[in-house]
């Protein structure tokens, strides 16, 4: 009796339809992207010689994968994930080792930046990819009363997996770098590309291409996606792009007026550990904690940790400062990231669910990129002080985001 009722039990969870390889898989495929933009920067500056230089071709990379992601993510809503992650993943590795072959040739800078940017259009676009996965198979496939909490804990899931990267893949880069060349991370990641993109794109979860006759059914226009219930989220994301550009940035310039830029990395990792460890814990808020209050509060323990980093930049204090700074801002940027992804997720129009998820995943990018490059001329022009205000600035613009969204979000609605 115990064994025939645990069976349905068990076939009605996420990891029985997805199998255990799957989150092992995807959290490799998408590491590439992680190695490629600093990977870039380490091999422009390595062979060229010029920080400005690699810094450009740093930011097209970022831009590029910001401009096209939205587009990639459409074409995977039209024609189905396979496919599309398929032919961006050939696509992606011809184009790293089209990099690495015009870095090291006498071509001029123009066809560096060229060959970055077609790096960033390229981008397979693997952890939006995941997210529409998932929470397509639970909206689809598991019990309704299952759903709320089951998408919370995938969201959750994928913005810690997305951390994680994000802190480990500079490391890879740096370990190979040093042991074999500057080279190392372009070929490696363009290696990873082809091996994993491939397999996570050949993965039984890969969404099928469907026939027109579906397209049409099940395919919301275009137009839905211009909603300002959605756009204010998207507005919302990028704006925590920028708190990550300016929060870098501003870090970098004031590690270097101390002589120590190299340990800015270690910093902002207090930052990324914290921020994935809370994002695993949404999955155990209360309901009654609904989403529009979550944008709030923690949009308010960013702009508390800011403020906190952004004393030390006036104060010339000393490094424990900044850690605090980046630890309280850190409590909040992982949850809130799992709120504007829930957001997305129950927002997103009929079929469009991979290009909502791209339309966010790009806003990060675009905005981590752009306040990345003003922070760095604030930095150069006013000073490492100056540069340290502008993440509480960004901190704020996330808060007037979660004010207009709470305006937009009806009372009572999760």
């Amino acid at each position: 009796m115990h064994s025939s009722s645990s069976a349905p039990a068990r076939r009605d969870t996420l990891i029985a339809r997805t199998g255990l390889l799957y989150f092992p898989l995807a959290l490799v495929a998408r590491l590439p992207f992680a190695m490629g933009v600093v990977g870039v920067l380490t091999l422009l500056v390595s062979v060229r010689g010029s920080v400005e230089i690699a810094g450009l071709g740093s930011a097209m990379v970022g831009i590029a994968s910001a401009m096209f992601g939205p587009l990639v993510g459409a074409a995977a809503d039209r024609y189905g994930q396979r496919p599309t992650l398929l032919a961006a993943a050939c696509v992606n590795s011809a184009a790293l080792g089209l990099l690495a072959w015009v870095a090291y040739s006498p071509l001029p800078s123009p066809a560096v930046f060229a060959s970055a940017f077609l790096v960033g259009a390229s981008v397979p676009q693997t952890s939006p990819m995941s997210r529409s996965r998932l929470v397509t198979i639970v909206q689809r496939e598991l019990p309704a009363a299952r759903r709320p909490r089951t998408i919370s804990t995938v969201l959750a899931y994928e913005s810690a997996a997305d951390e994680i990267i994000f802190v480990f893949g500079p490391v890879i880069v740096g370990l190979l770098a040093t042991t074999m060349g500057a080279w190392a991370p372009i070929a490696g990641a363009a290696a990873l590309t082809l091996v994993f993109v491939t397999a996570f794109a050949l993965h039984r979860t890969g969404v099928d291409a469907k026939s027109p006759e579906e397209r049409a059914a099940t395919l919301a226009p275009a137009s839905e996606l211009a909603r300002p219930s959605l756009l204010v989220v998207v507005v919302g994301i990028f704006a925590v792009g920028m708190v990550f550009g300016t929060t870098l940035t501003s870090l970098t310039a004031f590690m270097q007026a101390r002589g120590a830029a190299e340990s800015a990395g270690l910093f902002y990792g207090v930052m990324g550990v914290g921020s994935a460890i809370l994002a695993i814990s949404v999955a155990l808020f209360s309901p009654r904690f609904t989403l529009r209050y979550r944008w709030l509060v923690f949009a308010l323990c960013i702009v508390a940790g800011e403020a906190i980093l952004s004393s030390a930049g006036r104060a010339g204090s000393g490094v424990g400062i900044v850690a605090a700074g980046l630890a309280v801002t850190g409590v909040g940027i992982g949850p809130l990231l799992v709120t504007l992804y829930g957001f997305g997720s129950a927002r997103s129009p009929e079929g469009r669910s991979a290009t909502v998820m791209t339309m966010l995943g790009s806003g990060i990018m675009l905005g981590q990129s752009l306040a990345a490059a003003v922070t760095g001329a604030v930095a150069e022009e006013l000073g490492a002080g100056a540069a340290m205000v502008l993440p509480l600035c960004a901190g704020l613009v996330v808060v007037l985001a979660g004010l207009i969204n709470w305006l937009l979000t009806p009372r009572g609605a999760r």
